[in-house]
């Protein structure tokens, strides 16, 4: 896996966490959620074209 999608995943999960944990930033679970989807939607993508080629 890229080691960019491992960071994107990795800051996705600390901020999902972190507005968890603090009422006043929920709207930071909104972009942990949408962070985590993008790299999810780009890692299978990934997975599947590299799939196709070989």
């Amino acid at each position: 896996m890229n080691i960019a999608l491992v960071i994107i995943i990795v800051i996705a999960i600390i901020v999902a966490i972190v507005s968890g944990l603090n009422a006043a930033l929920q709207w930071l679970l909104w972009v942990a959620i949408i962070i985590g989807v993008i790299a999810l939607i780009a890692f299978l993508l990934r997975v599947l074209s590299g799939r196709n080629r070989s």
